[in-house]
């Protein structure tokens, strides 16, 4: 069913999606609750759930070179929309996963949605997932995003997940899971920046089941005004593997960051590193912007978007 698109609604989905009009190939659209438009390929199957709300994406086994887009948007004050998409990726594919959340609210009432998704990932087959949360408008109600993701890799799959959250969202809690089978790789990366009164906090637990896997956890966040972050990774390796979480934040105003990493060895073959840091903007930083003739406001955007891009 194919519905015309407002210009808030088209804003959100260039936003979160970069998308510009409806894509070509496999994808699913969904408005406050309700499917806009989907479109499924040759190998890319979407289906709507009969258990839950939401869908179920199988990719076909040698599925490669396709990208699959999933967003959702939210203009409906008042609305708590939950959702549980699952995905089925067979052996050997390589695909481009886009999703994310737009939320536009003008009203006094909060906006909420929580997205529930699962992968399956099949043997030797490679994904890369976007997911980025975007919120805007005047009103006063909040915009509440918390996703779960969940991940479970087979024997020499690769999964690169990047997750980011840039303004807009009053409270978030994410929430990922993932279960590494032998030779997996997963690297996730988070960009985040909470401003105001916003809170976001950063659930992420990580086991390493299989011989040869490893993972990448990345975070780079900026915390303005009064916002508040927790970041609280933990990987467990169980055999022969390796992982590596790494924290960078910038503190501004009087926000609070905690960093949380942790790891556990199951295993004498696991090796595995966590390194945090946490401060300021450099002086000189800004002071060398400002000699190329930078207002000081313009050299601080400047560094907080290399340091999240």
């Amino acid at each position: 069913m194919a519905v015309d698109l407002s210009p808030i609604d088209e804003n959100l989905l260039a936003e979160i999606a970069n998308m510009h009009g409806m894509p070509k190939g496999a994808f699913n659209v969904r408005k406050d609750g309700e499917l806009v438009e989907r479109h499924s390929s040759a190998y890319i199957d979407i289906e709507t759930k009969t258990d839950n709300p939401g869908i179920d994406i199988r990719i076909a086994p040698g599925t490669k070179g396709e990208t699959v887009y999933i967003p959702v948007i939210v203009t409906k004050s008042g609305l708590k929309d939950v959702v549980y998409n699952t995905f089925y990726v067979g052996d050997d594919c390589d695909v481009t996963i886009i999703a994310g959340c737009g939320i536009h609210n003008d009203s006094h009432d909060a906006s909420e949605h929580d997205g529930i998704h699962s992968f399956y990932i099949g043997k030797n087959a490679r994904i890369r997932y976007v997911e980025k949360h975007y919120g805007e408008g005047e009103g006063s109600g909040e915009r509440i995003l918390n996703p779960t993701t969940n991940v479970y890799m087979e024997e020499g799959s690769s999964c690169e997940m990047e997750m980011v959250q840039l303004r807009g969202v009053t409270s978030t809690e994410r929430d990922t899971n993932a279960e590494l089978g032998a030779g997996a790789k997963l690297v996730l990366t988070e960009k985040l920046l909470t401003h105001g009164n916003q809170t976001a906090i950063s659930n992420m637990k990580v086991e390493l089941k299989g011989e040869g896997s490893s993972v990448q956890v990345i975070s780079r966040s900026v915390a303005q005004d009064d916002s508040v972050q927790v970041f609280n990774p933990l990987v467990i390796g169980e055999c022969a593997c390796r992982g590596h979480v790494q924290c960078d934040a910038i503190i501004m105003g009087n926000a609070k960051v905690k960093a949380i990493p942790g790891i556990e060895a199951a295993s004498e073959d696991a090796m595995l590193v966590h390194e945090a840091a946490i401060g300021k903007i450099a002086g000189d930083q800004i002071v060398k912007l400002m000699t190329l003739g930078l207002t000081e406001e313009e050299a601080e955007a400047e560094i907080l978007d290399d340091f999240l891009s």
